[in-house]
């Protein structure tokens, strides 16, 4: 369950990290892009992932 979690945790911030570099400087890397009910949103959604990616990280250490 603990690699699970990391695994997730870390496709979540690479693509929050890419959905950034996305809106910061215009180039087309990211799922964030992709999904037609985000647009106007991408900034939002890519912060929302990080934190969500350092979240799993942190459920996942503390299991066993």
């Amino acid at each position: 369950m603990k690699q699970l979690l990391e695994l997730l945790g870390f496709v979540a911030l690479v693509q929050g990290v890419m959905g950034l570099l996305h809106e910061f400087t215009d180039w087309h890397v990211g799922l964030v892009q992709r999904v037609g009910f985000l647009d106007g949103y991408g900034i939002y959604a890519s912060v929302t992932l990080v934190v969500l990616a350092f979240a799993l990280f942190g459920v996942a250490e503390s299991q066993k």
